[in-house]
């Protein structure tokens, strides 16, 4: 696989396959710090939910939330914290060492402000998370940028869940709490764009979540279908996918439609009596085959 050498930082295609390839800088010396966009995990997408773009039940988000608590979440003694994504080198070393140019990323405070606004947003419990944010001040009240999210290290300042070797305060963080306070006091999330809920979030608003349909991409292969959904396969280029419920005894062919700068879409609606939805992807542009099947499971309700 050839790939371009890119600056510290940037994101770039891979020149033969076209995987997009992210380089996370500050990473240790002689350690892989080049790796494709699907194996880093972060929170932004939360974002669609604090400005009203995205539903806080939407099952793209409430499926990505899983992935990043099994990926990111660190338990410590006030509560759940989260690391900014996976690969992170900006932190205290490992052995507990400042940061010189690379170390290993750590838990942030405000990431728990974050997650407290989405749980607000689902109208879940809250209440805690709040707690949890205000226990990682400092005896001043400070909140720092980074806490401590191993064992305690003896002979050092290092304690878990107390600040690391970062910045003491972050105003960012302190902001994050006094928003997340204002929200509590309204009952709703202080950055949500009102007009912007109402259009695509609002339940009764105009754009509807449906509960009938499934999102497939390369980038997330569900493997089991609900009887009666319908399947969306999406992707950034044209594309026809060859399709079949009966184990290629027949075949269908459908062809993409444009939804203009998010890429293009395939609805498939298996019939009622299907078990296994099996299919394969052509991007006639390229003249290219995905080069193996893909099976979905069609579950029993």
């Amino acid at each position: 696989m050839r790939i371009r050498p890119p600056e510290a930082g940037e994101a770039y295609a891979c020149e033969d396959c076209g995987t997009e390839i992210i380089r996370i800088r500050n990473q240790a010396p002689g350690e892989r710090d080049s790796f494709e966009a699907r194996e880093i995990i972060d929170h932004g997408f939360l974002e669609l939910v604090r400005y009203g773009v995205r539903r806080a039940d939407d099952p793209l988000i409430v499926d990505s939330l899983k992935v990043v608590d099994r990926v990111l979440k660190r338990d410590l003694p006030q509560g759940p914290g989260w690391l900014r994504y996976n690969h992170d080198g900006y932190g205290q070393r490992p052995d507990g060492g400042p940061f010189l140019g690379w170390g290993r990323g750590r838990v942030w405070p405000l990431l728990t402000g974050e997650r407290a606004h989405y749980e607000l947003a689902a109208g879940n419990g809250y209440e805690s998370l709040v707690r949890t944010f205000e226990g990682f001040a400092t005896c001043g009240q400070l909140l720092p940028e980074q806490v401590w999210d191993e064992a305690d290290r003896d002979g050092t300042h290092l304690r878990r869940g107390r600040p690391a070797g970062s910045a003491v305060p972050l105003v960012w963080a302190h902001a994050e709490y006094l928003k997340l306070l204002r929200s509590a006091l309204d009952g709703k999330v202080f950055d949500r764009i009102d007009a912007v809920y109402d259009r695509y979030s609002k339940k009764d608003g105009r754009k509807r979540l449906r509960r009938d349909l499934e999102i497939y991409s390369l980038r997330r292969p569900i493997q089991t279908l609900p009887r009666g959904s319908t399947l969306r396969i999406l992707d950034g280029t044209r594309f026809e996918v060859v399709w079949s419920v009966d184990g290629w005894d027949s075949i269908q062919k459908t062809f993409s439609h444009s939804m203009g700068c998010c890429g293009f879409s395939v609805d498939i609606t298996p019939p009622e009596r299907s078990g296994v939805l099996v299919w394969t992807m052509y991007w006639p542009d390229k003249d290219q085959w995905l080069g193996h099947n893909i099976e979905i499971e069609i579950e029993r309700n």
